[in-house]
């Protein structure tokens, strides 16, 4: 077995026998996960090596790495687009690459491992130099990913401190002539307060360290919120303001940095074991702290001292267009890093330009409160359970969290984002306009309601056009949405809109339509000319519900023809089509309910095709290598049911390599089965198609006995 310290192999070559590890994980821990998986596994078998394969998935981690497997490994590869724990693999070669790569260039990755760096520990060592060199764009996005690992730990010290504070000035607070708040001293809510100022001081430090810790690994955490907290302590440096955020962000990559290098430094072996937790830092802590108080606090905390200055002198039209582009940003990613960086802006000059963070307190609320609105005034576009989630997001906005409004930009995101920037842009423009102020770094109707805010009156005036405005447009968009489909489904050659109570082709009676994603309720019937073994349901069928295209495709005698049980028993003959008639991924999906439908487990196929489509709108479900997994966690069906369905010319899904999808599965769950059994499925499937062997005898097979005993093999 190879040393990791031996001179690098020559990539590629057959009968050497490494052994290889590698950890594959994605955001969402489903398809990618393990196609990736199932790619390298495949490649080094070819390349006449072994190699063991660790998923970390949602269903949690699985073929775990074991300290033997870690020990005698020749190369380690993490193909991952999130953290993952790299401590294990110290003193071994590894190469880090995002889960895309694993899938698309398994051989190159294996050849460029047996050459990549040794690890030797730490969040920005090796591994992240192997990463970027191997990706190309890991190390542009460093500083970027370093702020908003700062400004995520930062945020519920700013909730907790800035709420407590104005908790107990609204119920301690005795009001004064000019108008302020003061707590009696000694209080009970005194006390209160005292803890709230606490958590508001801590924000910076940790602010701070956190950046330092993302470049830096643990051992800058400690330089990183030691050298925050001399940033915001302008008396260590004879400054009367001190540094602020912006002194803290500087500390924070210092930290991490200065760490970084000192890690490079080569030390004696019996050095070794004590640098992380003594010598880097105290070395990284002393050197950031001296150098900022000696030389760069004072030019800092004069660069924050005038911008705080300067925007204190903001007002009408330069304040409004500050607020506009606050509140865009506000409401952009609803939470997400440009939301984060605008409140980071807001939160981080509180007490010195309330002002500002008026602005983002006024647009904060909106995005939720126009969704909440939106699902109250034109309740036939949305479904219960989304009319639900709108009095949920109601709810959400009274205590300013604007991730209420995800679950509809996740569903229609080109109707919902674009309505929430206009709703935000009003309500900072007007919160500009106003001079509103608001003294704690948080946002929504509750810091008003417990005083915190100067103006209030234009406060909610400033949070409801700005709500008006999200409403309207979103209620606006998704009319104009509707129009567009109709449209577009009446072109020749497509799917067309039906009559009034029309049904889904290929499914039993039922009004009211189907959703393409958008939101609009659109009822698709698939004309006959587009038609092959299936024609169009006749008239009077369809509406009475009494015969179906799948039905009829499904008949008894048929399921009989082969009960081979598939993934569990959940696909069957029922569920399986030798050819789609569809020739668009608008058109397939209800098809492919449609199918579903026939084993009765569907109990509302329009709530199934809606759900599907939301699902993609997030993301597609092509995969690549010509396939595509449309699925749906909806209580619209009773059961877990998969149905799979081949296109001879293919479908356009938007699949990672440009393949058009032509075998396709379609996996529809109950909610209340949503978790691992939806996951299960999912794996099940992305290994399996995984193999090109397999790929070529389903595409092959002809009949639907003969599809079962193929998809039979998945085990």
């Amino acid at each position: 077995m190879t040393s990791p310290a031996d001179p690098p192999r020559a990539a590629g070559t057959r009968g050497q026998g490494l052994k290889l590890l590698a950890v594959t994980a994605c955001p969402t821990g489903i398809a990618h996960t393990y196609m990736a998986a199932e790619k390298l596994a495949q490649a080094a078998e070819s390349l006449g090596h072994r190699m063991k394969v660790e998923t970390q998935g949602s269903i949690g981690a699985e073929n775990v790495l074991s300290d033997n497997d870690v020990k005698d490994a020749d190369g380690i590869i993490i193909a991952a687009d999130k953290d993952v724990d790299r401590s294990r693999f110290v003193g071994k070669r590894v190469l880090v690459v995002g889960v895309a790569e694993g899938i698309h260039r398994p051989e190159q990755l294996i050849e460029q491992v047996q050459n990549a760096s040794v690890y030797r520990g730490g969040g920005g060592g090796g591994a992240s130099s192997g990463a970027a060199a191997a990706t190309g764009g890991k190390q542009r996005s460093t500083t970027y990913k370093a702020l908003m690992n700062g400004v995520s730990y930062m945020i519920p010290f700013v909730v907790v401190g800035g709420l407590l504070i104005a908790v107990s000035l609204a119920l301690g607070g005795d009001p004064q002539a000019d108008g302020g708040l003061v707590i009696p001293d000694g209080s009970f809510w005194k006390h209160v307060n005292d803890i709230g100022v606490i958590g508001f001081t801590l924000m910076i430090p940790v602010l701070s360290g956190y950046i330092a810790y993302a470049i830096g690994d643990r051992p800058a955490l400690v330089p990183g919120m030691i050298g925050g907290w001399i940033a915001n302590t302008g008396a260590l440096y004879d400054s009367e303001a001190g540094a602020g955020f912006i002194g803290a962000i500087v500390t924070g990559f210092l930290a991490g940095y200065i760490v970084l290098w000192i890690k490079k430094v080569k030390v004696p072996k019996f050095v070794q074991p004590i640098m992380p937790i003594i010598v880097i830092p105290i070395v990284a802590t002393t050197s950031l702290a001296l150098f900022f108080v000696y030389v760069i606090g004072k030019p800092i905390s004069w660069v924050f001292e005038h911008l705080t200055s300067w925007l204190g002198g903001l007002t009408g039209t330069s304040a409004a267009l500050l607020g506009i582009i606050l509140g865009l940003m506000i409401a952009f990613d609803m939470g997400g890093p440009v939301n984060k960086t605008a409140f980071l802006f807001g939160a981080g000059l509180v007490s010195k330009n309330p002002e500002i963070m008026g602005m983002c307190a006024a647009a904060i609320p909106v995005p939720p409160l126009g969704q909440g609105i939106a699902t109250l005034i034109r309740r036939k576009f949305f479904t219960e359970q989304e009319r639900e989630t709108g009095l949920a997001a109601l709810f959400m906005g009274f205590f300013g969290i604007t991730e209420g409004a995800i679950p509809f930009a996740a569903a229609r995101p080109a109707r919902v984002i674009p309505a929430n920037m206009l709703g935000g842009a009003a309500a900072g423009a007007v919160a500009g306009l106003a001079a509103v102020a608001d003294s704690v770094p948080h946002g929504g109707p509750i810091v008003a309601v417990l005083g915190a805010v100067d103006g209030v009156p234009m406060f909610f005036v400033a949070v409801a056009i700005g709500s008006a405005v999200t409403a309207l447009t979103t209620v606006t968009l998704m009319t104009l949405g509707t129009n567009a489909i109709g449209a577009e489904e009446a072109a020749p050659g497509g799917p067309t809109l039906a009559a009034p109570e029309p049904v889904l082709a290929g499914v039993g009676g039922g009004g009211g339509g189907v959703g393409t994603g958008g939101g609009a309720v659109a009822t698709v019937v698939t004309p006959a000319p587009a038609r092959t073994a299936a024609a169009a349901v006749p008239a009077t069928a369809a509406a009475t519900g009494t015969a179906t295209a799948e039905a009829e495709a499904a008949a008894p005698g048929e399921v009989a023809a082969d009960e081979t049980p598939v993934l569990s028993g959940h696909l069957t003959a029922q569920t399986v089509k030798e050819q789609l008639a569809a020739d668009t991924k608008a058109a397939a999906i209800p098809e492919l309910a449609g199918l579903l439908a026939a084993t009765g487990k569907v109990a509302d196929v329009e709530a199934l095709v809606r759900a599907a489509f939301a699902r993609e709108e997030q993301g597609t479900t092509g995969l690549g290598e010509e396939i595509a997994i449309p699925h749906a966690k909806t209580d619209a069906v009773t059961a877990p049911v998969v149905g799979f369905a081949c296109s001879a010319d293919g479908i356009e899904w938007g699949s990672l390599d440009g393949t058009k999808a032509k075998l396709i599965f379609m996996i529809a769950v109950p909610e209340a089965a949503a978790g691992d059994e939806h996951l299960r499925i999912l794996a099940l499937l992305s290994r399996k198609l995984m193999d090109t062997g397999f790929r070529e005898r389903l595409t092959a097979a002809e009949g639907k006995p003969e599809i079962l005993r193929t998809l039979g093999e998945i085990r």
